[in-house]
């Protein structure tokens, strides 16, 4: 079976760490021939579940199976040359998440541009690159198709994001915009929850929002397949969320089940709940409350349909298998 050589970017971060995760299971259980470069700015030790990458150099330049890493920054385009040569598949999930506006244009717009250039040049067969449905900006959305509404990014992350997308999308790269992702590795979506419960402690508008949730393991699993198969086809936006939406009840519920956040006793209009949060010492601000108390809701079923993978049981159903991670990670945020 010839070696299938794919380029991750990204694979230090959340999101990036299962996928890596996932091609090393693909590689050892199933007998996939892979050979795995990624690139980033420091070696990959310290990776959620995985083994440290072996470093620059190490890997052999014929030797199949192995991993990688190459040396390089977004933020500085010559230092990508060459980072695709040779392979077949690239999968570009690296991004900045920062208030900087040139900082978040230096590496999502001009640090996209620039691999995805090089992607062409290296003659890479297929490539995905992940956005995030933040692009759309303030909503609430209620099941919206892609770019049903014309987006209107907020913050200097997702406006670079969604400028990013044009470059990978001129690359005949597969887009991917998921929701909120949950599970291991999760320093956002779970703690902003958990603090903001913790400013309102209520069910705000009685829990009613439904939201596009995506387990981190099935988000790489997406990922993985349509960079290995080639579906869904390229040069197309797809959301990326469960099929089915969560209910913030059905969310909270769950947490406070797994013991991650406390049940709250009452529920409360969110009139009532903005006020309290004014006046909470929460760093959080109403348009990150809004992500979990109105409807942050997008159409994701086509994606795994055109994929021809299965989507899991959902978020929720998973939970238990993060809950540990959060528990310790809250403990010591608290501490």
């Amino acid at each position: 079976m010839r070696t299938v050589r794919v380029v991750l970017t990204g694979a230090t971060g959340f999101i990036g760490s299962a996928v890596l995760r996932e091609l090393r299971r693909l590689r050892e259980e199933r007998g996939h021939s892979l050979a795995i470069r990624a690139v980033g700015r420091r070696p990959g030790a310290g990776l959620i579940g995985v083994d440290p990458l072996v470093g620059a150099g190490q890997a052999g330049a014929g030797q199949a199976d192995s991993d990688e890493w190459a040396d390089a920054d977004l933020a500085d385009p010559r230092t990508l040359a060459g980072v695709c040569e040779g392979a077949d598949v690239l999968l570009h999930l690296a991004a900045l998440v920062a208030a900087d506006e040139e900082s978040c244009v230096a590496v999502n717009v001009r640090g996209t541009e620039a691999l995805m250039a090089e992607a062409v040049r290296a003659g890479v067969d297929r490539s995905v690159h992940l956005s995030t449905a933040a692009v759309y900006g303030l909503g609430p959305y209620r099941g919206i198709a892609v770019d049903e509404v014309v987006p209107a990014p907020v913050s200097p992350a997702s406006r670079t994001r969604l400028i990013g997308e044009a470059h990978a999308l001129a690359a005949g790269a597969s887009v991917l915009r998921p929701g909120l992702v949950l599970g291991a590795g999760d320093r956002w979506v779970v703690p902003a929850l958990a603090e903001l419960l913790g400013a309102v402690p209520a069910l705000w508008d009685g829990g009613r929002a439904r939201m596009s949730l995506t387990e981190v393991g099935d988000l790489a699993r997406l990922i993985t397949h349509a960079g290995l198969t080639g579906a869904p086809v390229g040069g197309r936006i797809w959301h990326a969320g469960h099929p089915e939406p969560v209910t913030l009840a059905a969310l909270v519920e769950t947490l406070a089940r797994e013991g991650i956040v406390a049940a709250p006793e009452r529920t409360l209009p969110l009139a009532a709940c903005l006020e309290q949060l004014r006046s909470s010492e929460t760093r959080l601000s109403s348009r990150q409350f809004s992500l979990f108390a109105e409807d942050f809701w997008f159409d994701s079923r086509e994606v795994w349909s055109a994929a021809g993978c299965p989507a899991g049981p959902g978020p929720l159903d998973r939970m238990a298998s993060s809950a540990q991670w959060y528990r310790d990670l809250l403990k010591g945020r608290a501490a």
